[in-house]
C-alpha cells in the first residue's frame, strides 16, 4: 500500500498556486446543490467555506421555499431558487442546474439534500448526466445506496466520496477487518472514485491505489454541519484546478488545522461549524509560511 502522511509540510505542496495579477475567473466557478426544508445551516455552510478557501465564484441551488433564509446569510456566495417537492429539491429542477452548471467548473451535490425519492432520482440523474468534476456528500451519497453502477459510470470523471463510516458502511464499504486504509483503498479502485473516509485521521484513497492520512483535526469537529465545511473546501480546491486528490488531501488537513485552532480558542465543547469556516484563513496562512 502506497501510503502518505499529510502533515503541514505535505500539504503546502498540495495547495493550488495563486495568480498575484489574478481574477476571480481565474479562480474557478462552484456549484453547490442541496439543503431542504430543516436543514438550511449545510448548504450555506458549505458555499461559506468554498468563497473562505479561495474559489472565484459560487453560486447555490437551493429549494425555493428556504432561498430567502440562504440569500439573508450568504454574502460572498450567490443563492438562487429552484424547484421542490415537500420543501426538497426535486427532477423539475433538472434543467435549470444544468444551465447553471455550465458556466462552472465544479459540482458539490448533497449538503442538505435530505432524502425523498425525487431527490434521488435527481441525484441520480446528476451523477449520470454531468461531465464536470464533482463532490458528492451526506444524501449524495446516500442516494447511490443499491446504485453503485452509477458511481463505476463515472470512471475518469472526477468525482470525490466524503462519506463518514455509517455513510460508507450503506453503498458499501467494508469495514469489517478494522483497516479504514484498506477498506477506502479498495473502494476508491473499486469503483473509480476518490474516496475521503472521514473520522480520525481521515483517510482519502485515490482509484490508482495512493492513500492519505490526514494528521489535524480533533473531537470539537463532531459535531453537525462540519462534514459540509469540508466539501466546500474540497470543491474550493477542485475549481481552483487542484486535481481531485491533491484537493481532498489538502481540503482535509485544511478543514482539521481550523478545527484545531478553533479548538485552542474556545476548548473541543464550544466550536461550531461557523468557528471552523472562520478559521481557514488562519490554516492557510499557516501553509503559505
Amino acid at each position: 500500500m502506497r501510503e502518505t502522511i499529510v502533515d503541514r509540510a505535505y500539504a503546502k505542496t498540495l495547495l493550488p498556486p495563486r495568480k498575484e495579477d489574478g481574477h476571480k475567473g481565474d479562480f474557478g466557478k462552484l456549484l453547490v446543490l442541496g439543503g431542504s426544508v430543516g436543514y438550511t445551516g449545510a448548504p450555506y455552510l458549505a458555499a461559506s467555506a468554498a468563497v473562505h478557501s479561495g474559489c472565484g465564484l459560487v453560486y447555490l441551488g437551493v429549494p425555493e421555499s428556504i432561498w430567502a433564509v440562504e440569500a439573508q446569510k450568504c454574502v460572498s456566495a450567490m443563492p438562487f431558487p429552484l424547484p421542490e417537492t415537500d420543501g426538497r429539491l426535486c427532477l423539475a429542477a433538472l434543467d435549470k442546474m444544468q444551465d447553471k452548471l455550465k458556466g462552472c467548473d465544479v459540482l458539490a451535490l448533497g449538503p442538505g439534500l435530505g432524502r425523498g425519492k425525487e431527490t434521488e432520482q435527481l441525484v441520480h440523474a446528476l451523477l449520470w448526466q454531468v461531465k464536470e468534476p464533482l463532490v458528492l456528500d451526506a444524501d449524495g451519497i446516500n442516494a447511490l445506496s443499491g446504485h453503485i453502477d452509477l458511481l463505476d459510470a463515472r470512471r475518469g470523471r472526477p468525482t470525490v466520496l466524503t462519506p463518514h463510516e455509517v455513510e460508507f458502511a450503506r453503498i458499501g464499504g467494508d469495514l469489517s477487518r478494522g483497516d479504514r486504509e484498506r477498506a477506502a483503498q479498495d473502494f476508491a479502485m473499486a469503483h473509480g472514485c476518490v474516496l475521503v473516509l472521514k473520522g480520525h485521521r481521515t483517510v482519502t484513497a485515490s482509484p490508482e491505489g495512493d492513500v492519505l492520512v490526514n494528521t489535524t483535526g480533533g473531537s470539537g469537529l463532531a459535531k453537525g454541519g462540519s462534514g459540509d465545511v469540508l466539501t466546500g473546501v474540497i470543491a474550493s480546491l477542485m475549481a481552483q484546478r487542484a486535481d481531485a486528490l491533491r484537493a481532498a488531501a489538502a481540503g482535509d488537513w485544511l478543514h482539521g488545522r481550523a478545527g484545531d485552532l478553533a479548538e485552542q480558542e474556545l476548548t473541543a465543547y464550544s466550536v461550531t461549524p461557523e468557528d471552523v469556516v472562520r478559521k481557514l484563513p488562519d490554516a492557510i496562512r499557516e501553509i503559505l509560511e
